[in-house]
């Protein structure tokens, strides 16, 4: 899963911990881990919603100044399904690691 670069950092900081997606199918599964910088970004819950449930609350919530702003960059190819995802940032640190 791959956010622009002025997102990471409150993502990494958990300011920022859901993002609205619009694809034809859903690219990442819950549970599912993605590289983010050092870390991961875990998804916690993906479900689907309507155009409008996209409101300036949630746009805002996602990193984004409003709806339009976030219209901008949520939209990947032809698809037409909005999938609101969320998720938090594990920082390696925070992971037990086996010996």
């Amino acid at each position: 899963m791959q956010f622009t670069k002025r997102l990471r950092e409150p993502i990494k900081r958990g300011e920022i911990t859901c993002s609205i997606r619009i694809w034809k199918k859903p690219r990442v599964k819950v549970g599912g881990r993605y590289r983010l910088d050092e870390g991961t970004v875990v998804i916690d819950t993906m479900h689907q919603i309507a155009f409008d449930d996209i409101t300036p609350g949630l746009a805002r919530k996602s990193g984004f100044s409003g709806v339009a702003d976030l219209l901008k960059v949520a939209k990947h190819g032809s698809g037409e399904n909005i999938y609101l995802i969320e998720f938090h940032y594990e920082h390696p640190d925070a992971v037990i690691k086996r010996p």
